[in-house]
């Protein structure tokens, strides 16, 4: 919300308050028309003077010859006097939790925690949890179900100088009295550390139980929390009546709300300086003096489900000459995080990562086990997206998805029996855009060629397959076109070689086929050759074969 819309509703609720407050007492006939009803809305709201009753859902007469329409002075007096009359009953206590929920837009500060009721009762606080009310009993058939009308949650914060200030938790409740109440507990659980804690309240009468429904307020402002914790509240009976109970989950603010983040100890880790010296491979950190003379601990991190430790935690302390540190790095990842907090129990803990944006070393932790033939590759941060294995059939084309090769790229992907060819990739589909990866495009892997020569008999061509280790392969016969895959024909099962057979100085050949002549050498034919004792393999295309020569080679 910005500055003046802020200020805008604060003298909206003002004027609502100020209503409030008088009828509280009953006078709602001397109320003085505040700012609200002389023309004062919410910047940038849709409320005006004579809607803003509407909008809070209160009855008001509205029209063109209305006088709360005109805004006439003695006319407004009459519709606010009559509006005053009408805030009874749960209005009263919606007015007053939209109060407590305005207090929350600036965390406000108070000098020392408590417990507080409205007018017409006593309360006498206790911090010890009675365990016997968790236990409930029938309520009497007097008792609304309602009783309990509303609860409204806040932060407050309490400060000592020059330690900062320390966060409170303010619980605000509205019921109905009735005679078999004693009082109320309200309790909140952290939800990240199962702690709780319980405030109970005695409430007496200063005389007797008001008449007419007025409700009765109870504020509780002694529950210490922390910096962004999540937290269930519970309000019950004094004692615990079955059924009736409100409940309510709660998150406190965090360091980026502006007045945490300047006045709360535990968030001025936040506010430390870094700078990152790639040459030398290290993270230089500077840590500020905070009030209170904390230590501070800072480390780097891997920011996957948690922040895994990338590195020992340096401890800063609060008399220590120098409050800079460096802390070295292996690699410049987009997870790989500084990380600060004081030396204190539960500290909240405070992240930057300064390799955000280096995305692209995501897609480098690709490895090749050329004796399995494996292909495998592991995020180094949480990606979430879509891999395969692809095939470029020449330079700039598009790369061409194998089958049954997608894969989630949430986790390591490992292919097996991949044939380790230039035009084969991996392709990578996530948030952060399409990547590929080819590993065998740079790195001269062992891998397997073709030749074409004149075959022993006459009229046929003999396509003879080299590979350092046993190979199966299949010929196919293809109609050249600007698109693929290609129109094939004919596919001719090669005929494996024993590997005792072949020239231990030469390399060996692995497998052959004969192939027409006249077929082979038709105008626009190419010869296309898959291996098949792969699972994942591209296939590789000779066209515009030398016929006149009769030899040609493919690799």
């Amino acid at each position: 919300m910005s500055p003046l819309a802020a200020q805008g509703l604060r003298r909206l609720l003002a004027g609502v308050q100020a209503v409030a407050n008088a009828c509280w007492g009953g006078s709602c006939g001397a109320v003085r028309r505040p700012a609200l009803w002389r023309g004062v809305s919410a910047p940038g709201s849709k409320l005006t003077p004579a809607r803003s009753c509407w909008s809070l859902g209160w009855s008001c007469r509205l029209g063109g010859q209305g006088a709360a329409a005109t805004g006439h002075p003695a006319s407004s007096h009459t519709a606010v006097t009559s509006l005053g009359q009408m805030l009874t009953g749960q209005a009263v206590a919606l007015l007053s939790l939209t109060w407590g929920a305005y207090q929350s837009l600036a965390v406000p500060r108070v000098s020392e925690c408590g417990l507080s009721c409205s007018q017409g009762f006593t309360c006498k606080s206790r911090v010890n949890r009675n365990i016997f009310n968790s236990f409930c009993q029938q309520p009497p058939t007097s008792m609304s179900r309602s009783v309990l009308e509303a609860l409204a949650l806040s932060t407050a914060m309490k400060c000592s100088p020059p330690d900062g200030c320390a966060l409170l938790l303010r619980v605000q409740a509205s019921l109905t009295p009735h005679e078999s109440l004693r009082g109320l507990e309200a309790c909140s659980v952290s939800l990240d550390t199962q702690e709780t804690q319980c405030q109970s309240v005695r409430i007496r009468r200063a005389s007797r139980w008001p008449q007419g429904g007025q409700q009765l307020q109870v504020h509780f402002d002694c529950f210490e929390v922390g910096v962004a914790q999540s937290l269930y509240v519970t309000l019950r009976t004094v004692p615990h009546f079955c059924g009736i109970q409100l409940d309510q989950q709660y998150r406190v603010e965090d360091c980026s709300d502006e007045d945490v983040g300047r006045a709360v100890p535990d968030c001025f880790a936040g506010k430390l300086s870094y700078w990152v010296a790639r040459s030398h491979k290290v993270v230089l950190v500077q840590v500020p003096e905070a009030p209170g003379g904390r230590d501070y601990y800072v480390r780097l991190c891997l920011k996957r489900f948690t922040c895994e430790e990338a590195g020992a935690p340096v401890r800063v302390t609060a008399d220590g000459v120098s409050r800079r540190v460096s802390l070295p790095y292996s690699q410049e990842l987009p997870c790989l995080c500084l990380e600060a907090w004081p030396a204190t129990p539960d500290a909240v803990r405070i992240q930057a990562c300064p390799f955000k944006d280096d995305t692209e070393t995501l897609w480098d932790a690709v490895y090749y086990q050329p004796g399995s033939q494996a292909l495998s590759w592991e995020p180094p941060c949480p990606v979430s997206g879509h891999v395969s294995l692809c095939w470029r059939p020449g330079p700039g084309a598009p790369c061409l998805e194998l089958e049954h090769s997608g894969r989630p790229a949430h986790r390591r992907v490992r292919y097996s029996l991949v044939d380790a060819q230039p035009q084969l990739c991996l392709k990578f589909s996530t948030s952060l855009g399409v990547r590929l990866r080819c590993p065998f495009q740079q790195l001269r892997f062992p891998a397997w060629k073709m030749t074409v020569q004149p075959a022993p008999a006459p009229g046929r061509l003999r396509v003879a397959f080299f590979s350092p280790s046993p190979a199966r392969f299949q010929v196919c016969l293809c109609q050249q076109g600007g698109t693929w895959p290609s129109a094939c024909r004919q596919a001719l099962q090669a005929t494996a070689i024993p590997a005792a057979s072949g020239d231990p100085t030469e390399e060996p050949v692995a497998a052959f086929v004969d192939i027409p002549e006249d077929e082979a050498c038709a105008p626009g034919t190419c010869i296309q050759v898959r291996r098949t004792d792969a699972h994942f393999s591209a296939p590789q295309q000779l066209c515009d074969l030398p016929c006149a020569a009769t030899q040609g080679t493919a690799a």
